[in-house]
């Protein structure tokens, strides 16, 4: 183990041992062995280092006496430091946990303090930062300690100029004596850019709301100021995200039109690359492999996607392992390097960079590390700041005692920053918690909507004619659940040119239910195509596009395939705003074939009623429309609060009403709806959270509440109970998350009994909710529910044993009117 004062006190003293260079040399020079830096970049590459190490130890320190709540550390990781110094500034990058060197250059960059590499061309070479001058600040040696003539008889103008150290000048006094004089190392300022980088990370540290990236909501590295985006510590989960832009960003560079809402697309360049780092641990998760495995495959189809992926691998997988897997990679080319050795380190990225910006494909920088702090602490005969002060010991630039200096230098600037940030405060409310994790600005959703209905039936009647055949789907006749959302998903693309469908056979086939056919042959294979089978990647794909200011619709095959990728939405989608106090987000609409046929068709695999992992997520909008003429304005809706607040929603379509026509009886095409003219959508709007109520009889003795498939069942049973005397208002949730919890109230009030009708699983089912509210709002009256069993969904007929049914219902009513 070692520990952080076992660190530090190494580095002082072997910093101290250093001693001076044999001969200085200017800063502005390049190094003596012809490696790929200057002085001033080398000395720029140890400061973000060692202001990185510094925030260790300031991490440790104030979580010594519980001030501090993240110490993660970055040490023997500051080898990433010369990735960010080969890449630009703009170039978005997605950061593991232990990126504090790069991220403190990152900041030096968009600064302009990192120095340029000199012109080589003298007549156009400005002087070196850091070379002689009247004005540099000098330190003064004697001529005679500079190995100059013992008696000081030679004239110092005619002193061989090999002699001197380069960048000194001599300086005669008014008595006539000549002293040699060489550049000091110039020292940190005060209020310079590493350490407004460590202000940064210290202020995400003690949790305080001034912290710019998540305000004091976590501990991330991110700043939109500097193309760095906010990820969560969970092990490769951002790599998929980093796929997914890296395609929209060739996407939108070959021509693509982003997403002309409200927030502008993110200004990135059009030859950014974008850049992942992640640790050897992640590599043997799931998530990783499924990033990188979409990155081979898209490839070796003949997609350009420009990511350059940084694996810092601290050697804890078996000796090889990291190595041989990431070379194995078809389609992502290989480089390695010493992440130790900061010169060999900027080399081989800066060469990694520029193959992926010219060639816009990926490749993988195996960086190899050492983790020095905690139970894992591995060799601090590593140390990569050991190694760069060397590097600049032996190379002329400075000596160990003012490297050492340097380090104690920012070590105070550092403690009395830390001091302050401690007097910030803190985020003390809710409202403020929460403020940034979901906006709700239902006016402006409603003016989105009713602007492309002007579009529509307007400037955009005629592409619109066009794009339908010269048949609108207004004017076909009554629509099913599924072509009503074809229709209003053709419109969608129609009104935003940055709309992406996208899925598993979503382009060939038309997905898993044939909603999307026809799709691409009216907007083309840019707008409308087909991914991996892997949910991952599909969502990491519209994590992506959404960010880089597309607006993607993902469809995920079917409700059972997304539980393995819901940490895509979980801790990538829904927390972005969250982490980024809104600077970042990535609108998406994704759609989910779901919930039970109680025909067992397909079994298990394809009739899936778990909804409560989506209803746990904070901000994530869940909707369940049950009729076609609910489909497509919620649709509507859902692509516009994607647009105005960066929403990220998911639609439910329940897949036993795909294709249902009728009602009550065979032949009676109740449940098919006419799709509604632009002129209409304004008026037809539903709002997010907004519940829809349909008055059966007299409607004042029952109230059903109900969602999806159960809408067409309690209907049926209220139509029964209508028979019996008994009248019955049904209210369809349509909105799981956020609840409609003021119609529902208002409804239960009303008849004074409540049946919730929850074809999910009773436990952890939307009833939960439901009855939750009632209680939270002081209902009075009566409830019970009717709920599918705590089962999985068998094959067969089975499904009805353990599925809500129109029986159920009928016999849950009575039971309760009979209290």
């Amino acid at each position: 183990m070692t520990t952080p004062h076992d660190l530090d006190d190494r580095l002082r003293a072997e910093l101290a041992a250093l001693g001076a260079p044999d001969q200085r040399r200017d800063l502005g020079e390049p190094l003596p062995d012809g490696g790929p830096l200057t002085g001033a970049q080398a000395l720029a590459l140890f400061d973000a280092q060692l202001t990185s190490r510094l925030l260790d130890l300031a991490g440790r320190w104030l979580s010594g006496f519980g001030e501090g709540y993240f110490t993660v550390e970055s040490a023997g990781h500051e080898g990433d430091a010369a990735v960010a110094a080969a890449l630009r500034p703009t170039d978005p990058a997605l950061l593991h946990a232990r990126s504090g060197a790069f991220y403190c250059l990152r900041a030096a960059q968009a600064a302009g303090a990192f120095p340029a590499t000199p012109d080589p061309d003298p007549a156009t070479s400005a002087e070196p930062e850091g070379s002689w001058s009247e004005s540099a600040p000098m330190g003064a040696v004697s001529y005679q300690d500079l190995d100059a003539d013992p008696g000081g008889d030679a004239d110092p103008g005619e002193k061989e100029a090999g002699s001197l150290p380069v960048g000194a000048g001599i300086v005669v006094d008014a008595d006539g004596d000549a002293t040699v004089v060489v550049p000091d190392l110039p020292q940190p300022a005060p209020d310079d850019a590493y350490a407004a980088a460590a202000r940064d990370v210290l202020r995400g540290i003690v949790a305080s709301a001034e912290e710019p990236a998540a305000g004091g909501r976590a501990k991330v590295f991110g700043r939109a100021d500097l193309a760095v985006v906010p990820t969560t510590p969970t092990a490769g989960s951002h790599l998929p995200r980093a796929v997914g832009l890296g395609l929209a960003l060739e996407r939108l560079r070959r021509g693509a039109r982003p997403a002309d809402g409200e927030a502008e697309a993110a200004p990135w360049p059009a030859d950014a690359v974008v850049v992942c780092s992640f640790d050897d641990g992640a590599v043997d998760h799931a998530t990783a492999t499924a990033a990188l495995n979409t990155t081979g495959w898209y490839d070796h189809t003949g997609l350009r996607i420009p990511v350059l992926f940084v694996c810092a691998d601290s050697g804890a997988s078996a000796e090889g392992w990291v190595a041989a897997t990431l070379r194995s990679r078809p389609g992502i080319r290989y480089f390695a390097a010493d992440g130790t050795d900061v010169a060999a380190a900027y080399r081989v990225a800066a060469e990694a960079a520029d193959w992926v910006r010219r060639q816009r494909r990926p490749a993988v920088l195996h960086l190899s590390t050492v983790r020095l702090m905690g139970q894992d602490g591995g060799d601090a005969a590593r140390d990569p700041l050991l190694a760069t002060a060397r590097l600049l010991v032996t190379s002329g630039y400075a000596s160990g005692e003012e490297l050492l200096a340097r380090y104690d230098e920012r070590g105070w600037q550092l403690r009395r920053v830390a001091e302050e940030v401690l007097d910030e405060p803190k985020l003390a409310s809710p409202v403020e918690i929460v403020r940034e994790l979901a906006p709700r600005r239902p006016v402006r959703v409603s003016r989105a909507v009713a602007e492309a209905a002007a579009h529509a039936a307007g400037p955009g009647a005629g592409a619109r004619a066009e794009a339908f055949g010269g048949k609108p789907p207004e004017l076909t006749g009554p629509l099913t659940l599924a072509q009503s959302i074809n229709a209003a998903l053709a419109d969608g693309m129609l009104d935003h040119p940055g709309t992406a469908v996208f899925g598993h056979e979503v382009a060939a086939r038309g997905g898993a239910y044939g909603v999307t056919e026809g799709l691409r042959d009216r907007f083309g294979a840019a707008r409308v195509f087909d991914t991996l089978p892997d949910e991952t990647s599909i969502l990491g794909l519209g994590l992506g596009a959404g960010l880089a200011g597309l607006l993607p619709v993902p469809e995920i095959r079917h409700l059972t395939s997304l539980h393995g990728a819901e940490d895509q939405l979980r801790g990538e989608a829904a927390t972005l705003r969250f982490l980024s106090r809104g600077a970042f987000r990535n609108p998406m609409v994704v759609r989910v074939p779901g919930l039970a046929s109680p025909e067992g068709l397909g079994g298990h695999d394809r009739n899936d009623s778990s909804l409560g992992a989506l209803r746990d997520v904070p901000g994530l909008v869940v909707a369940v429309p049950a009729r076609p003429d609910d489909a497509a304005p919620m649709l509507r809706t859902c692509l516009a609060a994607a647009r105005v607040d960066g929403s990220v929603c998911v639609f439910v379509e329940p897949i036993a009403l795909y294709h249902v026509r009728d009602l009550y009886t065979d032949g009676d095409d109740e449940w098919t709806a006419e799709y509604a003219e632009p002129g209409a959508w304004a008026d037809r709007h539903v709002p997010i959270g907004r519940a829809r109520v349909y008055g059966i009889g007299s409607a004042e003795d029952l109230t059903i509440i109900t969602f999806g498939s159960g809408v067409r069942m309690s209907l049926r049973a209220a139509a029964t109970l209508a028979a019996e005397g008994v009248g019955s208002r049904v209210v369809d949730l349509r909105w799981l998350a956020p609840l409609p919890v003021a119609d529902i109230i208002r409804e239960a009030s009303a008849t004074g009994r409540v049946l919730v009708v929850d074809e999910t699983r009773r436990s952890g089912g939307v009833g939960e909710g439901v009855v939750s509210a009632l209680v939270d709002t002081g209902y009075v009256g009566a409830a019970r529910r009717v709920a599918g069993l705590d089962s999985f969904v068998p094959l067969g007929p089975a499904a009805r044993q353990v599925l809500v049914s129109e029986e159920a219902i009928t016999q849950g009513a009575r039971t309760l009117l009979a209290r």
